[in-house]
This record gives C-alpha cells, structure tokens and sequence, in this order.
C-alpha cells in the first residue's frame, strides 16, 4: 500500500487537473452517503471530540473502480498538546477486490479538494474577469483558496482579513513571498471585491446582502455545522444560490439552514447544486450584475475524486 504525503499530494493535485476531476465526478456520479458523525467523550472537562467518517464509492465493485474513506478526528483538546485539533486520513481501496491501494494525507487532501470545488463553482458562477479577491480566514483553507482563485482566474488583488490582524498579516507575506499579489486587509467591507471566499469557523455574519455590490461571485466555506454562519439571510434571499450537494447544505449548512428558519428564503432557493451546474441542468450565472452564492459543506465524492487523482499520478 502507497503512503501519499501532504507534500506529494501539492504535487500531485495541479489546481487545473484536480478541478477537472471533480467536475467528472459530479458529473458522473458516486455513491457518497451523508458524513457519519460521532461524539468522543474526553477526560476531565476537556470539550468532546468528534469521528467524521465519509466513505465513497464508484459503482458495483464487480465493474471494478474505486471505494475510499475519510477518517477525521475533531479534538479540540489537542491544543493544550501542541497537535492540530483535526486529524484525517483516506484510505483508498480498490473497488472489485477491496484491496488497500493508498494511505493519503487527509488534511492536505481535505484542503485542495475544497478549493478546487470553490473555483469549479466560480466557473459558472463568478465573472470571468474577476481580478480583485476578498479571502476572509487565514487559516489552512483560506490558503489554499486564494492560491486556486489566483490559478485559476486572473486575479490582480489578494486581500485578506482576519479576526487576529497578525494572521492576516503573516498569511499575505506567505502568499506574497510565493508570487500572488496579495496583501491585509484592515476591515471585512466586501464593497468593490468581485469574488469574496470565507473560510472563518464564525457563528455570526461577516458577509451582509445590504453591503455586496452588483455582480459580486460569494464562496462560502466555512459555515459547515447548522450552529456556524459566515452570511445573513438578506445576502441569500437577493443571490442566485447553488450548493455543492443540496442534501448536505440543507442538513449541515448554518448559512442555509438558518436563513430558512427565519424566513428570508425557503429550500427552493437553492436552485442548483454542482451536480445540476456540471451536467448542464442549471446555467450558473447569466448577467453580469447577477450576485451569486455558493454554499459547501465538503462532499466525499470529492475526496475520493482527488484521491484515485493523486494515485494515478503516483
């Protein structure tokens, strides 16, 4: 069985291949049930930990393919240790035989494969001369999404803003140093930005309808629990609104769930999700001055897309 580090796996995934790859997948379909949740009492008064599990699988395994399965600790208590609160792994395995075939970095994997999913949205969703991005978070998501933006659009400004100015600060150096042109940004006010991607763990907006201007692309990333919200409903009941899968955004997206529960828009305004945008079945965007929004919460087909991508590369 090949183990794929967290660095063989930047090589492996090129943001313009792994993008296609997950365009195939939605495309094409897999089997990928709901995520698999789990509560991990710990000791003490430590806060509980959680076991995600998102298996996947492409057809009967007697036509051979692939079956994987992501395994993410969520501990919040490993701060106190000095580890990173989510540990992940994927096993892919193959699909006739049940054989392992590869042990690949989760975090990594978790990470490219969402921001390729954010820019295959903005291919239908933002305007193709996007050049000014707002990326709100400056964590290990909010890195990844400015590098794919900035690959895959012709992006000419990077701001990045934070709750913690020092991150924001330390985040556009990084990106700087690698060649994008990216830089702090002293407030959130999303006004003049084309596309604005947040991937902040927040619990209250940072994104409002009343402040985004005409033909503004919004990516929501980080609002993955009913409890957590990067936009207000205003902001959803005025944008054209996709999903990455419609199941997932209306059982775990806080941005969605809790905008319906208030009564700013209802689960029809979710008009599409990746799976419609990619076979053709809704057009995405059709004015300039349309505001858009896309709602993920992760999707196992994507892993297991990156994954057989990453394999076969190897």
């Amino acid at each position: 069985m090949r183990i794929v580090t967290a660095e063989q796996l930047r090589a492996a995934l090129p943001w313009g291949a792994l993008e296609q790859a997950l365009e195939a997948m939605f495309r094409q379909g897999c089997a990928a049930p709901l995520r698999h949740r789990h509560p991990l009492p710990q000791p003490g008064d430590e806060a509980e930990g959680m076991l995600l599990l998102m298996p996947a699988w492409t057809g009967p395994a007697s036509a051979g393919g692939f079956t994987g399965v992501k395994i993410v600790h969520v501990l919040p208590g490993n701060g106190a240790r000095g580890l990173p609160a989510v540990q992940a792994v994927y096993l892919l395995s193959d699909g006739a035989t049940g054989q392992p075939l590869a042990m690949l970095d989760g975090g990594e994997l978790t990470d490219r494969r969402t921001a390729a999913a954010s820019t295959l949205a903005g291919r239908y969703l933002a305007r193709p001369d996007s050049r000014r991005l707002l990326v709100m978070g400056a964590g290990r998501v909010a890195t990844t999404l400015a590098e794919a933006w900035c690959d895959r659009f012709p992006i000419e400004e990077v701001a990045i803003w934070a709750r913690k100015p020092d991150q924001a600060e330390a985040l556009s150096r990084r990106l700087a140093h690698h060649g994008l042109p990216a830089r702090a940004a002293a407030s959130p006010d999303p006004r003049g930005f084309d596309i604005i991607s947040c991937a902040t763990l927040s619990d209250a907006p940072l994104v409002r309808g009343a402040d985004i201007s005409p033909g503004t692309h919004v990516d929501l990333v980080g609002a993955f629990r009913p409890t957590m919200r990067e936009s207000d409903g205003a902001l959803l009941a005025r944008a054209t609104v996709v999903a990455d899968t419609r199941a997932g955004v209306l059982a775990e997206a806080g941005d969605v769930v809790r905008a319906i529960a208030e009564g700013a828009i209802t689960e029809a305004s979710v008009v599409a999700d990746l799976e419609a945008l990619t076979r053709g079945v809704h057009p995405g965007r059709t004015r300039p001055d349309d505001v858009t929004v896309f709602k993920s919460v992760g999707w196992a087909g994507e892993d297991l897309a990156a994954a057989i991508l990453a394999y076969q590369a190897g």
